[in-house]
């Protein structure tokens, strides 16, 4: 293996790493409060996770561009090891929320740091295809993140969910440390303080009113409300600092990109329909149709098999075609996938659930990889990490805002109709169709009756994935024309007209 092989081994254990932490806890979490309790503090697990992930990405990516790839990504890297060594020796839930916190700093570097490195290394061409890797990678590592923590917990203890990422991230700095060199160019910088304090406020606000006051207050409740009038207030101060910052963090001009502006909203809309897709489809086949979580893990299985395949193919027609065929191609699988998923019912098979899942990836496996180069190779090199991290920034919030819009939908319509079922247990949901044991204790007349209103809630779940697809698709069909080398040829010279000279590649590599 010559260098840039060692490097490209590094890349794909650190994207491993954070892609399988974000799903990974979910299957181990019952364990963890039954030895630490702190129920009441159950979600933060979660929360306190994607909230630290989310609002440092786009510091990362301008500390990346400024500093170079190398610093950020080890110390991401690093920080993510540290984090997850005290979630391992955590002795009570409070601690374990707040090493959850440390964790999360460090994967906000991992993923978007990483995708940029890809973007340094690879040519358009070599990109195309080694881009889909990395996608596929992250897809099928966060799709058996749930699989993977049972059998830790199961066979160890839930403690080695994350003392095993000491080996893997302990290598991937060792390779990253030794084969990566990377020379940027030496110069002042003055970094955006207020406007990362802005940036990251507006979204902590954002995130905590989605996550935690809206299941507790109510999308109008006065807690929730003065979360997202915080955020929007922090938003606006945030737009004016960037407009008078020498170098802001989200430089704005980047959204005079029109491949950047549809980039970004297709991918928020797409970031809501995977956590639908890999939350609620494994829902239906434990809750509605009485299966294991082996089963819940196994009707998903087909999505990691349609976004590698699909990624292959996306690379060779984003080189003939460009983005644009890919991305609608992308486009119509997503719709068509979720369109497959309105066929689920209480009768249904899982073979059902299953070809909806594998449509669905290969939607994501021609959009994704297309989205993500496209906006690489419309900034240089300068602004390629503050571009990427901005992707992922928005693939972040729009699954955030998924979580807080499916889950309210799905409790309230789901709560409606248990209420009308004669025999069904004060306090019960969606969690007593999941409990083999609570399951085991209904009639089988009320076990059939809850099981029918949890398959049409869900069907409700799935009309809303059905219309993200719709307006994802009409999003994407205002992406550029264009062979990839046209739309960076353009990107170029926009670039230059804005003051933003094209520097030279900065990435080498030691023997």
């Amino acid at each position: 293996m010559n260098q840039k092989g060692f490097v490209v081994a590094a890349l794909l254990l650190a994207i491993s790493l954070a892609a399988l932490d974000g799903t990974v806890v979910g299957t181990v979490m019952p364990t963890i409060i039954g030895q630490l309790g702190g129920l009441a503090y159950f979600s933060w697990a979660f929360s306190v996770y994607l909230l630290a992930s989310t609002v440092t990405v786009p510091l990362y990516g301008k500390l990346a561009d400024l500093y170079g790839r190398k610093p950020v990504l080890i110390f991401g890297c690093l920080l993510f090891i540290v984090g997850s060594l005290l979630c391992g020796v955590a002795g009570s839930m409070a601690q374990f929320i707040i090493f959850r916190a440390v964790q999360g700093l460090g994967a906000g570097a991992v993923l978007p740091i990483t995708i940029t490195v890809v973007g340094d290394l690879f040519s358009i061409e070599e990109r195309a295809r080694i881009q889909g890797v990395f996608s596929s990678v992250w897809g099928v590592t966060s799709l058996a993140g749930p699989g993977v923590g049972a059998l830790i917990a199961e066979g160890m203890s839930w403690r080695w969910v994350f003392l095993v990422n000491l080996p893997l991230g302990a290598a991937t700095v060792i390779l990253l440390w030794r084969f990566f060199d990377e020379r940027p160019q030496k110069q002042a910088h003055v970094l955006d303080y207020w406007g990362t304090l802005l940036l990251a406020g507006s979204a902590t606000a954002l995130l905590l009113g989605l996550l935690q006051g809206v299941d507790a207050y109510g999308w109008f409740g006065a807690p929730t409300l003065t979360l997202f009038g915080v955020s929007a207030l922090l938003l606006v101060l945030f737009v004016l600092q960037e407009q008078r910052a020498a170098e802001p963090v989200l430089p704005l001009w980047l959204f005079r990109n029109k491949v950047i502006v549809v980039s970004s909203l297709a991918t928020f809309i797409i970031g809501g329909m995977m956590f639908g897709v890999t939350s609620y489809v494994p829902l239906f086949a434990q809750g509605v149709l009485g299966g294991t979580a082996l089963d819940a893990g196994l009707i998903v299985l087909p999505m990691s098999i349609g976004w590698p395949l699909a990624t292959v193919l996306s690379g060779r027609v984003i080189l003939r075609f460009g983005y644009y065929t890919s991305i609608l191609i992308g486009g119509v699988f997503l719709v068509l996938g979720s369109a497959e998923l309105l066929m689920l019912s209480r009768d249904s098979s899982e073979l059902v659930g299953m070809a909806g899942a594998l449509i669905v990836g290969m939607g994501m496996g021609f959009q994704m990889p297309a989205l993500v180069i496209s906006v690489q190779n419309a900034v240089d090199w300068r602004n390629r990490g503050v571009a990427t991290a901005t992707g992922q920034f928005f693939r972040s919030i729009g699954g955030s805002i998924s979580v807080a819009v499916m889950g309210a939908v799905l409790a309230s319509h789901l709560a409606t109709r248990l209420v009308k079922i004669e025999g069904v247990p004060l306090g019960a949901d969606a969690d007593t169709l999941l409990n083999a044991r609570a399951r085991a204790a209904l009639s089988p007349d009320v076990l059939e009756a809850m099981q029918r209103a949890l398959a049409s809630s869900l069907h409700e779940i799935f009309l809303l994935g059905l219309a993200g697809a719709l307006i994802a698709f009409a999003t994407v069909l205002f992406f550029p024309r264009g062979s990839a080398q046209e739309l960076a040829a353009s990107a170029e010279a926009a670039s230059e007209a804005m003051g933003e000279a094209p520097a030279a590649e900065k990435t080498t590599f030691v023997s």
